[in-house]
C-alpha cells in the first residue's frame, strides 16, 4: 500500500482547493475575469476531472459515471496571445451536479489507495503511486491559477479571509551584483532517482556555464517605477519586436498590477490595493516581454535556465545542492512559499535561503523568469501514457522557463528539476525577475 503521506497530502490539497473557492461570492463562478482562461466554474470541474481520468480511467480502466463531465473539463485554454473563446461552452453544468462529481471522484480516489498493490506492474503510473503524486501536484498547480484570476477579480465579487496575514513592509535588500565564477549546472533528473517528476524535467542534463554576475536580490517596483519614469514603455529599442508589437498593441504602460489614480499609484494584491510607495521592496511582477526590456534598458539580460541552477543550487566547491540553502529541508525561514504570505514580501526577506554564492530569494516569493524558451532536454520522453501532451504541446518555440516558486507555490514543485512556462505576453502570473550581465 501508498504510504500515508502521499495520501494526507492530497487530502490537504483537496481542503485548500475548497478554501479557495470559499472566497469566491457564488456570482463568480461564472465569472472570467481572466480572458485567456476559462471562467471558474471550468476548475471546480477540471479538478476532480483530472483524477478520474488519470487514476480511474486511465491506470485502472474504470467506467464513469460521467464520462461527459470527463470530458468536459478534461483540458483548460493555453494562454496564448489571443486566448480561445470558442472553447468555452455556452452553459456549464449545475454547480451542485459537479460538486457531486468531485465528491465522487475524491471518494473513488480514496478506495483505490487501498488496492494499489493489485495494479498492474507494467503501468509505469501505477509504479509507487506516481500517477497520486501526478494528481497532487496538477491540484496544487491550479491553486496559483486560481488564485491569480481571483486578483483580476472585481473586488464584490471575493470573500478575503479572516485569517489573512499582514502585509510585510520590512526594507528590502538593496541589489548587488554577485560573482558566479565557471563551472557546471545540473539540469533536471534520472527517472529512478526522484518519486514523481513530470516528463519535461527527465532525462538530467548536465552543462557548462561561463562564468557571469547576477543580481543579489530581484527587481524591485521601485526599481521597475524608475524604467517606467524614464520612458521605457515608450522606446522600442529596450523591447524584443514581438514585445514592441504587444505593448502597442495593448496600449500597455504599466505592470497589469498597477493601477494610476488621482496621480498615485497603487499595486493590487488578492484583495487590497497599495501605495506604491509602501511596497517598493516587492518584487515586481511582470510579464517576460516587460522584465526582457527592463534588463535591455539596464544594458543586461535576463539569465538562462542553466545559470539559474548555476546561481542556485551550485557551490564554489563544485557541489550541487538540494535547495540553494543547502540540504535541510524547507523551512519558514528559507522563504515565502507553501502560503506563508497571501502576497509578496519585500525582497531579501529570508537570507538563510541564500545559495552558497550569496544570491537571495531564489525559491519563493515569486516565479523567476529566464531567457530560456521552453525546450525538451536530450532523450526526452512523454512518459505518462494518458498526458502525452502535458509538455510536448508547448515545445513551441512560444513558452519561455520559470524557475523557483512563488508564495503560493507548493513545497511538492519545489524540486530542484521541477521547470514551469508561460508565455512571454502573459502578465498574470506571481513572478519576478532577476538581470544577469558578463562577468
Amino acid at each position: 500500500m501508498l504510504t500515508a503521506t502521499l495520501r494526507q497530502r492530497l487530502e490537504a490539497a483537496w481542503e485548500r482547493t475548497d478554501r479557495i473557492f470559499e472566497l469566491l461570492e457564488p456570482a463568480a463562478m461564472s465569472a472570467r475575469p481572466i480572458h485567456l482562461r476559462h471562467p471558474f466554474i471550468f476548475y471546480l470541474g477540471h479538478l476532480p476531472a483530472f483524477g478520474w481520468n488519470q487514476v480511474c480511467r486511465g491506470v485502472l480502466n474504470r467506467a464513469s459515471p460521467r464520462p461527459e463531465f470527463d470530458d468536459l473539463f478534461e483540458r483548460g485554454i493555453d494562454p496564448t496571445d489571443t486566448g480561445s473563446a470558442e472553447a468555452v461552452p455556452a452553459r456549464w453544468p449545475a454547480i451542485d451536479e459537479i460538486l457531486a462529481y468531485r465528491d465522487h471522484v475524491r471518494d473513488e480516489l480514496r478506495a483505490a489507495f487501498s488496492i494499489t498493490e493489485r495494479w498492474a506492474s507494467d503501468d509505469i503510473m501505477a509504479r509507487g503511486g506516481r500517477v497520486f503524486s501526478m494528481v497532487l501536484e496538477h491540484e496544487q498547480m491550479h491553486h496559483e491559477t486560481l488564485l491569480y484570476m481571483l486578483a483580476e477579480l472585481d473586488p464584490a465579487l471575493k470573500r478575503p479571509p479572516a485569517d489573512m496575514p499582514q502585509q510585510s513592509l520590512a526594507t528590502g535588500e538593496t541589489r548587488q551584483p554577485i560573482f558566479i565564477p565557471d563551472g557546471e549546472a545540473t539540469l533536471g533528473a534520472r527517472f529512478e532517482v526522484i518519486p514523481f517528476g513530470w516528463d519535461n524535467e527527465f532525462p538530467q542534463k548536465v552543462v557548462r556555464v561561463p562564468a557571469f554576475q547576477i543580481d543579489s536580490t530581484p527587481v524591485t517596483t521601485a526599481d521597475f517605477m524608475e524604467f517606467l519614469l524614464a520612458g521605457g514603455y515608450e522606446q522600442p529599442q529596450h523591447w524584443t519586436a514581438a514585445g514592441w508589437k504587444w505593448r502597442t498593441a495593448t496600449k500597455r504602460a504599466h505592470p497589469t498590477s498597477w493601477i494610476q489614480r488621482d496621480g498615485e499609484w497603487f499595486v493590487r494584491s488578492l484583495f487590497d490595493e497599495h501605495p506604491l510607495v509602501r511596497v517598493f521592496d516587492w518584487p515586481a511582477q511582470v510579464s517576460w516581454a516587460e522584465a526582457a526590456a527592463f534588463a535591455r534598458w539596464e544594458g543586461r539580460r535576463l539569465p538562462t535556465e542553466a545559470e539559474f541552477h548555476r546561481a542556485a543550487y551550485g557551490t564554489p566547491s563544485g557541489d550541487r545542492h538540494t535547495w540553494p540553502w543547502g540540504e535541510a529541508s524547507p523551512a519558514r525561514r528559507h522563504g515565502s512559499f507553501d502560503f506563508q504570505h497571501w502576497m509578496p514580501t519585500p525582497v531579501g526577506s529570508h537570507p538563510e535561503g541564500a545559495s552558497a554564492f550569496g544570491v537571495q530569494e531564489l525559491v519563493g516569493n515569486g516565479w523567476e523568469w529566464t531567457s530560456s524558451l521552453f525546450a525538451p532536454f536530450p532523450g526526452f520522453t512523454a512518459y505518462m501514457p494518458n498526458y502525452p501532451g502535458y509538455s510536448y504541446d508547448f515545445f513551441d518555440n512560444r513558452h519561455y522557463v520559470v524557475l523557483g516558486a512563488s508564495w503560493a507555490t507548493s513545497t511538492d514543485q519545489m524540486r530542484r528539476s521541477f521547470r514551469n512556462w508561460f508565455q512571454p505576453h502573459y502578465p498574470y502570473v506571481f513572478s519576478k525577475f532577476r538581470c544577469v550581465s558578463p562577468a
